[in-house]
């Protein structure tokens, strides 16, 4: 079962921010990022990435999306 961080409504960095404190707590899983613009979903994306996490799926839903993290 994955973790839900809801970021939409927050302004950048905090999207950002919020997704490394949790997966730095959580040093590997699987954890859901909601997020309601196109700059937090990039820079969500390229943050964890530079923390050795894998963007599995980014799912569209009008002006949110909802992206889908992993490290094993």
């Amino acid at each position: 079962m994955s973790e839900l961080i809801d970021a939409r409504g927050l302004s950048c960095p905090q999207p950002v921010l919020d997704t490394l404190t949790k997966i730095e707590s959580m040093g590997s899983g699987k954890l859901e990022v909601l997020v309601d613009t196109e700059a937090a979903r990039e820079n969500v994306s390229r943050a964890v990435q530079g923390k050795g996490w894998r963007v599995d799926s980014i799912a569209e839903d009008g002006d949110e999306y909802r992206l889908e993290l992993i490290k094993e």
